[in-house]
Order: structure tokens, then sequence, then C-alpha cells
């Protein structure tokens, strides 16, 4: 976000704001029907904003709603991801289950994003789609340990049957041997995402897609590292070192 020109820089640390403050909610301890209801109140929020009655955690928001046109779909579409994690754990879900909660939780906020980057609508939505699907999957298989200390795994049910694993356990399915064969279908769904994705933005202005191929040279980087890492225990965190880091920025700010 830094790399970006002023106005739209604020413009992403209020999107960013949002989505860490209502992500902060899913991701809380405590009853649901509380966490559900702060939820709620995000959502009544947003309604008044775009009803034109601004309340003081939505103050900052609304010079960039304004400014760039961002469609309240998209927010709304953020908070029911999250609501999707309160209402109950996820354990295994549907190939198309977890593709909705992916285009909740990261696709809209792609959504959001390509608006400030400046993309035509289209092809935004287009690279919205694809590279915010990359991601999360990506975010997925690199946060399993800490999904499942929480009781959640987002593994889809049919990769995890399609590898002899019948269980939907966060802990027995980790410790399955048959985990690799699972995650693999995972990673053949996020490389083709990032393939579509660096399709969209090879045909795009330049400029205006230097913050998302910097995010999706970092994510790819540590999907290949997992692939070759492979997920049996105990996993070892990846750290992408700062030289490599400086290279991506170097290459997709200034090269």
């Amino acid at each position: 976000m830094r790399i970006l020109p002023h106005a739209q820089r604020d413009a992403m640390f209020a999107i960013y704001s949002f989505c860490r403050q209502v992500d902060d909610i899913a991701d809380a301890r405590g009853p649901r029907d509380q966490r559900l209801a702060k939820l709620a109140i995000w959502r009544s929020d947003i309604k008044a904003l775009y009803g034109g009655s601004l309340t003081t955690r939505t103050r900052d928001l609304a010079k960039t709603v304004r400014d760039y046109g961002l469609d309240q779909a998209d927010f709304l579409a953020v908070i029911d991801g999250m609501e999707m994690d309160v209402i109950a754990d996820v354990r295994a879900p549907t190939w198309s289950e977890l593709d909705l909660y992916c285009d909740r939780v990261a696709s809209a906020v792609g959504r959001l994003s390509v608006r400030i980057f400046g993309l035509e609508n289209k092809s935004g939505r287009q690279l919205a789609h694809h590279l915010g699907r990359a991601l999360q999957l990506t975010n997925i298989l690199r946060d399993l340990d800490e999904d499942a200390a929480a009781g959640r795994l987002y593994l889809p049910q049919e990769a995890l049957a399609e590898a002899g694993i019948n269980a939907t356990d966060p802990s027995v399915v980790l410790a399955s041997p048959a985990l690799d064969h699972a995650c693999a279908q995972v990673i053949r769904a996020a490389r083709n995402h990032f393939d579509v994705a660096d399709q969209i933005m090879s045909s795009a202005p330049r400029r205006a897609v230097r913050a998302p191929r910097m995010m999706g040279a970092v994510y790819r980087l540590i999907l290949e590292r997992m692939a070759a890492r492979g997920f049996a225990p105990p996993r070892r965190p990846l750290r992408l070192g700062r030289p490599r880091l400086a290279w991506i920025v170097m290459r997709y700010a200034f090269i």
C-alpha cells in the first residue's frame, strides 16, 4: 500500500482498517451471539453510510466511498464472510461453500481495491475474482495449524474424500499421512487463479496493477515454497527473507 500515491494509499488504509476490525470480531474469543451482534452493528453502520448518515466508525470510510464510487454490496459481503466464521466453526466445507467464503472475505476486498487502483470495471472485477481466491487459498494452506487451533478446517471435503481422509476434526486431518494429497488439490486451484490473474494484469495499465502484482508475487512464492516443503508435520512456518521481498518491491514498484 505504501507504494501507492497518497490519495490511493489513504483510501486503501481506510479499507484495510474496516477489514481488520470486522476480522478481529470474527476471530475473537467469546460468545457467538455477542460477536454476531457486533457484526450486525457494522452492517447497520455501512447501510447508514450509504444512506447519508455517518457513525464514528464509518467517518474515515466516507471520503473513500465517495471518491472511488465503492459498492455497498462489497462491504456487506465482507461482513457476510465474517459471519460464516462466527455462526459455526468452518470444517471441511464443500468446494462451492469454500468458493463463496473466498469471494466474501477476499474477492470482495479485491473489488473494493481495484476501484481505488483505477482498473476498468470488467477487468478489475475479474482480477478481484481470481487474485482474491488465489490469495485466500494460499492463506488457508499457510494457516492450517493456526486455524485448527481455533477449531477450523477450510480444506474442502471433496479434496479430503479424494485423499481418503474421512474425518473433519482438524487435529485428525492434519495428522493424516494423506494430507499432502488433499492439499495438492488446493494448490492446483490456487495456481489456476494466479495464472488467470497474471493474464489479466499483463493486459492492464502497469501503474494500476503495481500493488496487486506485488501481492500476487509474494503469495505465489509462499504457495510454491509450501508445495515444495509439503504438509507433513511438523510444518515449519515459512519466512520470506528481506532481500527477496525487496526485489519484489523493486521489480513491480520501480522497474
